[in-house]
């Protein structure tokens, strides 16, 4: 009977142990980038699912050091945080080609929302970390490729892609939001989101353009080139898990009809 009944309790343990560690998940390293300011430490994670040719014009100039050093040259406290110019004035960018604007991607049944509630007729939720509304999912048996059309939402700590007035001229520009701006979604290209720093983006120095700009990227690396002994441990909570379901359930109580994907704040943990 004791044997009996430390087995069980050997089982409980297990289950118990698994369940915690569904609730948060590793990202992937090729997908995180580790932006050191004079400010602090910003991290965020990449979803190539949204805006592929994006995330690898990015992936491209951080692993060639093209952002090291650029400032923080126009920021607006209720808005963003924009860099990523050589010439840290906003007219500059890269040797590469502009890209064409990658504002919406479409969405199957192998690329689920998490946490799905409903904005109208649309469906609101998270890849990853990312928060994305899309046409309802049930949609998708009446297009060609079983797919609906959705696009990222520009809550605060989401990355964008700077644009001139044409939609397909983003370059090397990028921007952090500070704070919640709907009216960003489908027109700029959203690509990722901060995990960590976010306190960082709300601290840089303000400007429309910044006078005299010293805040900076003193350095950005992708977190799989970062040496082992330097690389940070990151966790963040899945926003697949039943954690995540009973976060986003406490703030839509709290928040009542007005509720939105922006009004989640998805821990992590880094070491």
């Amino acid at each position: 009977m004791k044997l009996a009944m430390t087995a069980a309790v050997l089982a409980l343990a297990a289950t118990t142990a698994s369940a915690q560690t569904a609730e948060w998940r590793t990202p992937d390293p090729n997908n995180v980038i580790v932006v050191e300011t004079n400010k602090g430490r910003i991290i965020a994670e990449l979803y190539p699912e949204a805006a592929p040719n994006h995330i690898e014009r990015v992936r491209g100039l951080v692993k060639a050091g093209f952002y090291d050093g650029l400032t923080f040259f126009r920021v607006i406290d209720e808005f963003m945080a924009q860099t990523g110019d050589p010439q840290n004035t906003g007219q500059g960018g890269s040797d590469q080609p502009d890209l064409t604007a990658e504002f919406n991607f479409r969405r199957g049944g192998d690329l689920p929302l998490s946490s799905t509630f409903k904005v109208g007729s649309n469906d609101s939720g998270w890849i990853g970390v990312l928060p994305v509304t899309s046409q309802p999912a049930a949609l998708a048996v009446m297009t060609a490729d079983r797919k609906v059309s959705s696009w990222g939402n520009f809550c605060p700590g989401v990355l964008g892609m700077a644009r001139a007035t044409d939609p397909n001229s983003a370059n090397s520009q990028f921007f952090f939001m500070r704070q919640h701006n709907a009216s960003l979604d489908k027109v700029y290209t959203a690509f990722g989101r901060v995990i960590s720093g976010l306190d960082v983006v709300r601290a840089i120095k303000t400007g429309e353009p910044v006078a005299d700009p010293q805040d900076k990227m003193v350095s950005v690396k992708l977190l799989a080139d970062l040496p082992a002994d330097k690389r940070p441990s990151i966790q963040v909570m899945d926003t697949r898990s039943a954690a995540f379901q009973a976060l986003v359930t406490k703030r839509q109580a709290e928040v009542g009809a007005a509720f939105g994907n922006c009004d989640v704040e998805i821990p992590a943990q880094v070491k």
